[in-house]
């Protein structure tokens, strides 16, 4: 089944015309990237982190490059500001129409656009306010996805001082509405001393000038209660974002791309590949199980290079996202099958030791990836928006080994930003149904829906370390001692992983806490605030059951 589900995505979602084999594929690809180096070997190269699956690009690169299609290679975007103005709306409206069109996922602010009840003294008219105007991308989104494009994928943001923060988070228990939006909620640390504190908390528009007060509690229980309902929406630590931010002395962000994991500057792109874990296992389901660390970081060295072409090589739908993406070169290189790795190797996930595992093995990708960067840059040049004193002064780049520093000092750096951790969930079932990103799995058996244009096609699927236990010990059924499910796993562990990791990526992850249907929501109802403790730059949850329209589905494995 796993073989089938691999083939049915190959064939519907990545296979150019001619291609004959997921090969074939990889063969073009690589072609594609290698001709803007000057070395043709980085063909051959590139090819054999692509081989077996040890590296995954994102979806868009392997789709597309090398076709000739007039589509982009980039999954992800954040589109300009909102204006607050008819004119200024449908021309936002246009431009992400124009984005997902060439295959981008897009990510919208919502804060510019002036709150429900507003009179206009123009047009002596009254405002509709956001929501009503993301109906409208939905509608949009939709009308892209039945052209035949890839299914559209939105993120849109809203302030938590807003005066329609209130409309935003409960905009999804009306059921259907806002379908290719995930939401969430730009929450400051002001905010959150306020709830700390029981404070008042007010709302403004425009920004600074208060239209009413309401109890900060108060509204962050709101938010528990419709994350704990409907599953969204999710929040975004915004003020520790561009704290963090490698750029922050040039930019500023209020929005990321659809799953979260990048958080973009106007007109911002990002490119997305993940280091395939559970390739990298030797000897697994023995005592001698252990990660290929060597071949770990030659992949990276090779992956930052490739995602670096793809800058270089993919056709942007809008002439701003071009210079934007060129100005910074950021990529996110990350990882996937974290999951079946530590089944792998006899680990449970959550466990102390699982949370060791996982953080060294992506400090060991974040420091090969500033190297590399680091000779491309010496080799081609830095990213043009790079000023060494203030892009050193950055937290994340203080906290980086005196070697690297002293390497940007040297020959500058060619990336901006370097790593992020995607869902990769389509791109993990064609590499045979590994675990997604640094999610836990699912069940050892379960139901996935592939979804299409129209409908999708549902597959009965075994997860890869399972199935790889399961065949060398000639079982039919079970599941190796190590294996522990997403809903059986405490909150904390949750983002005690997410928390270790996000200390050597450089962008942000996504990562989505999986809480079983019968939690109440006294238990549920920490999670945000221990997400902010604990310095994550973001986090969503989602309760079985909140709502409709799962991929996901257990199933019993006979």
């Amino acid at each position: 089944m796993t073989v089938s589900i691999a083939r049915h995505v190959w064939e519907t979602r990545y296979r150019s015309r001619s291609e004959a084999s997921v090969l074939a594929s990889w063969r073009r690809v690589a072609a594609a990237l290698a001709a803007v180096e000057r070395d043709p070997g980085w063909q051959a190269r590139f090819l054999d982190i692509l081989h077996d699956f040890q590296f995954l690009p994102g979806g868009r690169i392997l789709a597309g490059a090398g076709t000739g299609h007039d589509v982009t290679l980039c999954n992800c975007f954040v589109m300009g500001a909102i204006e607050d103005s008819i004119p200024g709306i449908f021309h936002a409206l246009e431009e992400g129409a124009l984005t997902m069109q060439r295959g981008g996922g897009v990510g919208y602010d919502f804060s510019t656009l002036r709150p429900h009840g507003t009179r206009s003294d123009a047009t002596n008219s009254i405002a509709s306010g956001p929501v009503s105007f993301m109906d409208v991308w939905d509608a949009m989104c939709a009308t892209i996805q039945s052209t035949g494009a890839r299914r559209g994928a939105m993120m849109a943001t809203l302030a938590c001082d807003h005066p329609d923060i209130g409309r935003f988070i409960d905009a999804k228990r009306r059921p259907g509405r806002l379908r290719h939006f995930n939401l969430s909620v730009l929450v400051s640390d002001a905010f959150m001393r306020a709830v700390e504190r029981d404070e008042a908390w007010p709302l403004a528009f425009p920004a600074g000038v208060a239209v009413q007060r309401v109890q900060a509690r108060a509204l962050w229980q709101r938010l528990l209660r419709a994350s704990y309902d409907t599953g969204e929406p999710g929040v975004l630590f915004v003020d520790r974002i561009n704290r963090l931010n490698n750029l922050g002395y040039c930019e500023r962000i209020s929005a990321t791309n659809p799953c979260g994991e990048v958080p973009l500057p106007p007109y911002g792109a990002c490119v997305l590949g993940s280091i395939n874990l559970a390739r990298l296992i030797r000897a697994p389901f023995t005592p001698e199980a252990r990660l290929d660390t060597d071949r770990l970081t030659a992949i990276t060295a090779t992956a930052v290079r490739f995602l670096d072409d793809v800058i270089d090589v993919s056709r942007y739908p809008l002439e701003k996202q071009r210079e934007t993406a060129l100005r910074a070169r950021r990529i996110g290189l990350g990882i996937t099958g974290l999951a079946d790795a530590l089944i792998m190797l006899g680990l449970r996930y959550g466990s102390d030791a699982s949370v060791d595992f996982a953080a060294d093995a992506m400090r060991a990708i974040c420091y090969a990836a500033y190297h590399e960067s680091i000779a491309i840059a010496d080799e081609k040049g830095s990213f043009p928006a790079l000023d060494r004193t203030r892009y050193l002064d950055a937290p994340f780049i203080r906290a980086l080994p005196d070697d690297i520093r002293d390497g940007i000092v040297r020959s500058g750096i060619r990336n901006s930003h370097l790593l992020a951790i995607a869902p990769t969930g389509t791109i993990s079932l064609l590499a045979g149904n590994v675990s997604s990103g640094i999610e836990p799995v699912f069940a050892a058996d379960f139901q996935r829906t592939v979804l299409g244009p129209v409908g999708g096609r549902r597959f009965a699927l075994t997860d890869h370390a399972v199935a790889r236990w399961r065949e060398l010990n000639d079982q039919a059924s079970g599941a190796p001692a190590a294996l522990v499910t997403a809903e059986e796993l405490p909150i904390e562990a949750h983002l005690s992983m997410q928390a270790a990791l996000q200390r050597y990526v450089d962008n942000s992850i996504s990562k989505t806490i999986a809480v079983p249907a019968d939690m109440s929501f006294a238990a549920f109802a920490p999670l945000y605030t221990r997400a902010f403790e604990m310095g994550l730059k973001g986090c969503t949850a989602f309760r079985s059951g909140a709502a409709a329209g799962a991929v996901l589905a257990t199933c019993d494995a006979g």
